[in-house]
């Protein structure tokens, strides 16, 4: 499946489905996330429900520490 991830078209492995997914995908389900898709920011607790579709739009913010 593709979708746009941060502005980039992305190709997704066959597995992910969900938001979370992504997450997973990308190892950031352990971290703060912000999700945004397809203009609409999500809450965590949806993010396991949250099926994904072709050419959806998915922002991710997360934050990094640092100094």
């Amino acid at each position: 499946m593709n979708i746009q991830l941060n502005g980039q078209v992305t190709e997704l492995p066959e597995k992910v489905k969900t938001v979370y997914d992504v997450l997973i995908n990308y190892e950031l389900e352990e971290r703060i996330v912000i999700v945004e898709l397809n203009g609409h920011i999500l809450s965590k607790e949806t993010y396991e429900q949250t099926k994904l579709s072709e050419n959806d739009e998915i922002e991710l913010v997360h934050f990094v520490g640092g100094g």
